[in-house]
């Protein structure tokens, strides 16, 4: 391919006009140089809505001289993004993340300018959309404009992130490092608790699903002794690699996709990203399609691995925000909760540390003024900490309330239990 069909980011980002909405590429796949390009000629632009899943990379969208000129609108926070959602010049959209493609297709949410980051074209001249096909393959496919960086360090990735250059406007040839994050370097006690609890409680021939986070990091840490495991997952980080290596992971019992693990987007280091170019032992695959409920059910003993921040004593499940602050996002938990609910033997699981990093208990009475409910109580079936694990299913309230007081941390199961005899006694007592 000549490199006269190439322009640089500062040319490309020219074709973003004022009131257009841009979807940005997330996860390992922000396309940075496309971003700051764009961020660099704001005084040219007014009321742009950007909108995007989870973020990567050196990125600000907070500086207060983009104010009327960018507006985040935002399907799922990261660390990146917190600061301007939770603020004038941006927001949050509560949507499950099977359902992000929708807004775009039926013009909910229709998309003028798609800012990707995909592999070189092959022969043919299809690039891949990498590390992330998740809600991006459905921006892509549906915006009026494509701009590509095209990035030789993305790797080719199998499955449905297939795109011909004949559907992007716009290449920019920017060679440069994937962000990368290490969740293995994230841990603590507690945590590896929590991966030993969790790993107890998977059996040989289930299909996983792992959330983001050191927790699913450890877990995978404690299944070397596992058989026959298999992965359909929204994302994959290192923790799969020594499975897949040693045939722990082989996806043999799984009714879908036999003998490949499924995902649609990955985070991890380099290490992850070599380890998926080009190997056809991972699909990266539609998010409409990953998070279905209706495919994570026909997968024997679908184990969901889900975080939380914090969890009532009801059973109530707060993952996306702290009271009113917007934290994360809805994401696929319930997707892969009800599926894995649904699924032959399946075990929807929440995991949470007991404690805060301040020793706030994540176990309360009741959950936050403001705060989100992600995963309702009627949809909650495991709650695992560091103290053990618990099934709420088919339990009443009080039991719901025995049982994770049980597992909260010891030094705050006293005042659980006070606020826990409190709440019935009001109602006795009337």
């Amino acid at each position: 391919m000549s490199n006269k069909q190439f322009i640089s980011e500062e040319q490309a980002v020219r074709y973003i006009e004022s009131g257009n909405r841009v979807f940005i590429h997330g996860s390992a796949a922000t396309p940075v140089c496309l971003i700051k390009a764009m961020q660099q000629r704001y005084h040219d632009l007014k009321n742009v809505e950007l909108v995007s899943i989870t973020n990567m990379g050196d990125l600000d969208f907070c500086r207060p001289e983009f104010s009327g000129h960018f507006f985040f609108n935002s399907l799922f926070v990261s660390a990146n993004t917190r600061d301007v959602v939770n603020s004038d010049n941006g927001d949050y959209v509560p949507i499950f993340l099977s359902q992000i493609p929708q807004l775009f297709k039926k013009n909910i949410l229709p998309i003028d300018v798609a800012l990707i980051q995909v592999s070189p074209p092959d022969k043919h001249g299809y690039c891949s959309l990498g590390t992330s096909v998740d809600i991006a393959k459905a921006a892509a496919d549906t915006a009026k404009l494509i701009i590509a960086q095209v990035n030789p360090r993305m790797p080719r990735t199998h499955g449905d992130g297939f795109l011909h250059t004949s559907r992007i406007g716009a290449m920019v040839w920017h060679e440069a490092e994937l962000p990368e994050t290490d969740y293995s370097s994230k841990t603590n006690e507690a945590i590896r608790r929590i991966g030993k609890n969790i790993a107890s409680l998977v059996e040989d021939g289930a299909t996983l699903q792992l959330g983001i986070g050191s927790i699913p990091d450890q877990v995978l840490k404690n299944l070397t002794g596992h058989k026959n495991l298999g992965v359909h997952t929204e994302m994959l980080s290192d923790g799969i690699i020594p499975l897949i290596e040693k045939g722990v992971i082989n996806n043999s019992k799984k009714t879908l996709n036999i003998g490949t693990s499924v995902t649609s987007f990955m985070a991890g280091t380099r290490k992850l990203y070599d380890f998926v170019d080009d190997n056809p032992q991972v699909n990266v695959m539609d998010i409409e399609y990953v998070n279905d409920t209706s495919i994570i059910r026909q997968n024997p003993r679908a184990t969901a691995i889900n975080s939380a921040i914090e969890v009532d004593l009801t059973g109530q499940v707060c993952a996306d925000s702290i009271g009113t602050y917007q934290y994360s996002g809805i994401g696929g938990q319930m997707d892969f909760i009800r599926g894995a609910s649904l699924s032959e033997g399946g075990k929807p699981i929440i995991a949470l540390p007991s404690t805060t990093s301040k020793g706030e208990s994540r176990i309360v009475p009741f959950l936050k003024e403001g705060a989100g409910v992600v995963t309702t109580r009627g949809h909650v079936h495991w709650v695992v900490t560091e103290y053990g694990y618990v099934d709420l299913f088919g339990k009443n309230l009080k039991q719901r309330g025995k049982s994770l007081i049980s597992i909260a941390h010891p030094d705050h199961r006293e005042y659980l239990e006070r606020a826990f005899y409190e709440r019935y006694q009001r109602l006795v007592t009337g």
